[in-house]
């Protein structure tokens, strides 16, 4: 409801400042639009894609140093057997 609020005085300042062509309210429109969506993302701390690209990319190279790390120390028990 708020946020419907929120278009319709938009809207209503438009309409009282001369804009009337329907190019110049579809714009206005979508760009009221976009800075509510981009708004909402800030709030919910979202990544764009790239970012979240970059960090799925950083964890599989972490993944893989894990696992040579844990296979060089798998293999350091098995040769560190001590003799009778």
């Amino acid at each position: 409801m708020k946020n419907s609020k929120f278009i319709i005085d938009k809207l209503s300042k438009l309409f009282e400042q001369g804009i009337i062509s329907s190019k110049d309210l579809s714009s206005e429109l979508f760009n009221i639009l976009k800075s509510k969506r981009d708004e909402i993302v800030f709030k919910m701390k979202l990544t764009s894609k790239e970012e979240t690209d970059i960090l799925i990319k950083r964890v599989e190279n972490l993944e893989k140093k894990i696992e040579k790390i844990e296979k060089n120390n798998l293999k350091r028990r098995v040769t560190k057997v001590k003799k009778s």
